[in-house]
């Protein structure tokens, strides 16, 4: 048979050599060099990560997230835990001006907060008036209209040949869903929401007060509405197409099976055993907030922020 020019053909002798390692399996370094030479010495790549870090720590973070619910469910009091601060405005007593609107409005407050030197632009929206009418019929439509405007905002500076250094993002990141904890099931109304806005926004449902149901009525609700998610293909966050690992996998597997999360609100803070924490005062006791084994409020959390 033919041979290539420089082969030998010579088993005893090549058989004491080591086997040559695949070219794609040799670790490469920028420190080995021919002959064990060294070519370059320190390069400096592992120095990006800390430009990056820079980089962001002057720009901070930009995170606009948006609640929707029927009124009295806790929404303002829920964003205020969640970041602990006063981000949401909320009326004690409505006057006039405050009572529910006649349409679905849409109000956008903006807040920088910062953390232990990290800067956060939040932008909350509240959809005051949804879900409040006699007749609900197509009261999606403005906050459908409202999310496929960001979106075409920020493509039309993103698409600029002299495009800014900073495009604002007003895009909606997040929207948290809130369901009234009824025990029994989703309404028509909360099925056709999801199943319209899942297809454009990340859909985060959440139970709204669920101290008022009981361990057996909260895991009952919580299966119904697993069920009818499924059968009416209502894909909430996190998608399972953007699972890009075995890893993300189980972990979105995780939080799935959480879905969706019964959360309680306070903004008070109460003694329990020598510590401040964030409840709720009942006559039988103090619901913690930030305790999983009483709410699931720091599952949502950890889910949007961290």
């Amino acid at each position: 048979l033919p041979t290539r020019a420089g082969s030998s053909l010579e088993p005893e002798e090549r058989s004491m050599e080591p086997p040559a390692v695949p070219e794609e399996e040799m670790p490469l370094t920028a420190a080995s060099g021919p002959a064990g030479r060294q070519l370059f010495g320190y390069v400096g790549i592992e120095a990006v990560l800390d430009q990056m870090k820079i980089k962001t720590m002057k720009t901070g973070f930009e995170f606009n997230i948006m609640v929707v619910g029927q009124s009295g469910l806790g929404k303002s009091t829920m964003v205020n835990t969640l970041f602990k601060s006063k981000v949401s405005r909320k009326a004690s007593q409505p006057g006039q001006e405050e009572r529910i609107p006649k349409t679905v409005q849409l109000q956008s407050i903006t807040h920088v907060i910062e953390e232990k030197g990290v800067k956060m632009k939040l932008t909350v929206t509240d959809t005051p008036g949804f879900g409040d009418q006699i007749n609900n019929e197509n009261c999606w439509d403005p906050i459908i209209k409202y999310i496929n405007e960001q979106y075409e905002r920020y493509l039309r500076e993103e698409i600029l040949i002299t495009r800014k250094r900073k495009i604002p993002d007003t895009r909606v990141h997040g929207c948290v869903y809130f369901v009234p904890p009824t025990g029994h099931w989703l309404r028509p109304l909360d099925l056709e929401f999801m199943r319209r806005l899942s297809k454009i926004v990340n859909v985060v449902p959440v139970i709204a007060k669920a101290d008022t149901l009981t361990l057996e009525e909260r895991a009952e609700f919580k299966q119904r509405i697993q069920e009818d998610l499924k059968t009416h293909a209502i894909s909430v966050y996190p998608q399972e197409d953007f699972d890009q690992d075995p890893d993300d996998r189980v972990l979105n597997d995780r939080i799935r099976e959480k879905i969706p999360f019964a959360v309680v609100g306070a903004d008070q803070e109460h003694q329990v055993n020598g510590k401040r924490v964030l409840g709720r005062k009942t006559k039988w006791g103090i619901i913690e907030v930030e305790n999983p084994a009483h709410c699931e409020f720091p599952l949502l959390r950890d889910l949007l922020i961290r």
